[in-house]
């Protein structure tokens, strides 16, 4: 199969953190690709996180990915859409799944069509949660056979979407690809999310907080890492298939929060623990052979320590850049008994 070799692409998403990191890298490894990103900068979407990049390699399209006039508008012209755009939140989606259903399936649902339309390339960012969960003590781990067992409102609607890009390669034969990815870190992570919260409330002077036992395993890997991934699969991967992408990097949440302290120079019990999250899944796994044996990709960041200590040391030199969202993201946590 020969490469392909984008030009002009769309990036669903790309004002928020993986989409943005991805934006950021296309930019750094690949400047003869231009991007055009679309975003409907909601309070997971910051502009500032394309900020600088070149404008006539970057533009941006604010609008949102359910507007079938505006897909109409913008997607002629576009040899590829990569799909980052979803709500991804798992608590924000037991307190109120109705944006997960409009952005995650009616969105796709879209994407798709207009993709169908104008015979463009279509990649598909999905999750490992659609799996479903693993005992703790299962020595398996999620493969591209593993059947879809979803366990929250957000899972389901990244299911219920890979299923429709499915059934459009089936029955229309678009050109699509999924990667159902574990869990990045890294810079220009909403503050909701595990890794930067804990960061940030360590340099407001809060106590960190942690769900359950804290025993809970996620796989974790570099943002950056999984840019390089989505590129190899967008250019090398062949169409119809599936690739998981993972970075061996399975990890417990209280494993995790002791190695930030540690790192900020916390001790490591300076945290409170708080009731599970309801239905938590216990175990995350990615089986990443496929995507290394078929097509070469590796990750670079292996040491996650030293990952962890650039991620924080972002956080502490980028104040300005998450504090407007603090502030309303912990009030949030407290109304919920987080």
């Amino acid at each position: 199969m020969t490469d392909f070799a984008p030009k002009n692409i769309i990036v669903t998403g790309g004002c928020g953190f993986i989409g943005s990191n991805f934006v950021h890298y296309v930019v750094n490894n690949h400047p003869q690709t231009h991007v055009t990103v679309l975003d409907a900068l909601t309070y997971a979407g910051n502009i500032k996180n394309i900020e600088g990049l070149p404008e006539e390699q970057v533009e941006f399209v604010h609008g949102n990915i359910c507007d079938a006039d505006l897909l109409d508008k913008i997607v002629p012209g576009h040899d590829a859409i990569v799909h980052y755009a979803a709500e991804s939140h798992n608590d924000n989606s037991i307190e109120n799944p109705e944006p997960f259903i409009q952005s995650n399936i009616v969105g796709t649902y879209r994407l798709l069509q207009v993709a169908r339309r104008y015979d463009v390339r279509y990649h598909q960012i999905s999750t490992d949660e659609v799996y479903g969960d693993l005992a703790l003590d299962d020595p398996h781990r999620f493969t591209t056979e593993t059947p879809y067992h979803p366990s929250s409102p957000y899972s389901s609607s990244k299911a219920a979407a890979d299923m429709l890009v499915r059934a459009w390669h089936r029955t229309y034969g678009t050109r699509i690809t999924i990667s159902n990815c574990s869990n990045n870190y890294g810079p220009y992570q909403h503050v909701e999310k595990f890794i930067p919260r804990q960061i940030t409330n360590i340099l407001d002077g809060i106590r960190p907080k942690l769900y359950g036992n804290g025993l809970n395993v996620r796989d974790w890997i570099h943002t950056d890492d999984h840019s390089s991934a989505v590129w190899t699969i967008l250019t090398k991967g062949k169409i119809g298939e599936t690739y998981l992408i993972g970075a061996d990097g399975e990890k417990n949440n209280l494993t995790v929060l002791r190695e930030i302290l540690r790192a900020m120079g916390q001790p490591e019990d300076a945290f409170d623990w708080v009731k599970d999250r309801p239905g938590h899944d216990r175990r995350y796994a990615i089986d990443p052979s496929k995507l290394r044996d078929e097509l070469g990709w590796r990750p670079q960041h292996t040491d996650f320590a030293g990952g962890l200590e650039q991620t924080i040391q972002w956080y502490t030199d980028n104040r300005d850049w998450w504090e407007p969202a603090k502030a309303e993201t912990e009030a949030k946590y407290k109304r919920q008994g987080q």
